[in-house]
């Protein structure tokens, strides 16, 4: 069994814990520090392993579920030498996403794997800057570096948005991602993510810090749910629907981008009806 998807799901279990015990005390820092360090020491594997190797890694986290109580569904599916998955013959059948990503990566032009590291290594910066933002916001002693940061991870957004979009354009042939639904969907995630940034952007550049504000938060739940949304449902859709081959990653494709936004929306309302009743006299 290898040690490191074990890892990977102690620390989710660990996670899980923080999630409930922050939706009861209603501070959230933990839960996001952890999820920023997780995002890297996953982004990270890419570099130091390589795509394919890391891909493989990838993959094993889901080939537990999806090989649950059954020996072959419509959307599991082999690989060449068993490699695309870290689990050696433990498991022949693995998510037909995973197989066709992995062949991809390891079977493709180097110009295409290029692409992966740089949207891998712009959004991870993206990642972690967002968060130093939103924890000391522009204002006073903060604006000169608050500025500066925006600056840098909106060029890091702009580049990594960029690498992504090219790799979604070459999705068309590949069946177990759902072909051109995939590629839209990634437009679409896309959108989600920019344009809320561009529109906080905007909102800074008319002066109005408040709107400013709004729009970042809605940016930062965008892009939590293009990454960690995005992985957690396919964990759990995976099993569920793999009778049909694509329905799952196409689900979190659509879904998790928008999904990341609501939920931003929703803390970003709880937190200002808290404030409120917190500023009225007793």
């Amino acid at each position: 069994m290898p040690a490191g998807i074990m890892m990977i799901y102690a620390a989710l279990g660990v996670w899980t814990g923080l999630l409930f015990i922050a939706l009861k005390k209603g501070h959230f820092w933990r839960v996001a520090l952890f999820g920023v360090s997780l995002m890297l020491v996953l982004n990270v594997g890419y570099f130091v392993n390589g795509a394919p190797n890391a891909i493989a890694f990838f993959v094993g986290i889901y080939d537990v579920l999806d090989n649950l109580g059954v020996d072959g569904a419509p959307a599991l599916a082999t690989c060449p030498g068993n490699n695309c998955s870290v689990w050696g013959d433990v498991y022949q059948n693995h998510p037909s996403w995973g197989v066709a990503f992995y062949d991809r990566f390891a079977n493709g032009p180097a110009s295409r794997t290029n692409l992966l590291y740089g949207h891998i290594a712009f959004n991870s910066i993206v990642f972690v800057l967002m968060h130093i933002q939103l924890a000391k916001p522009g204002g006073g002693a903060n604006a000169s570096l608050h500025k500066l940061l925006g600056r840098v991870s909106f060029a890091c957004l702009t580049l990594g948005t960029l690498c992504a979009l090219v790799l979604a354009s070459q999705h068309g042939p590949v069946t177990s991602y759902g072909g051109s639904l995939s590629t839209f969907g990634f437009v679409f995630m896309s959108l989600c993510v920019y344009g809320c940034a561009v529109k906080g952007v905007l909102a800074i550049k008319r002066g109005d810090h408040d709107e400013h504000r709004i729009w970042m938060i809605r940016f930062i739940g965008a892009m939590w749910g293009a990454f960690w949304l995005f992985r957690i449902m396919l964990f759990l859709l995976g099993p569920l629907l793999r009778n049909w081959d694509s329905a799952a990653i196409l689900t979190c494709i659509w879904f998790s981008a928008p999904l990341g936004i609501l939920i931003a929306e929703w803390m970003r309302k709880r937190y200002a009806r808290g404030n409120t009743a917190n500023a009225q006299p007793a």
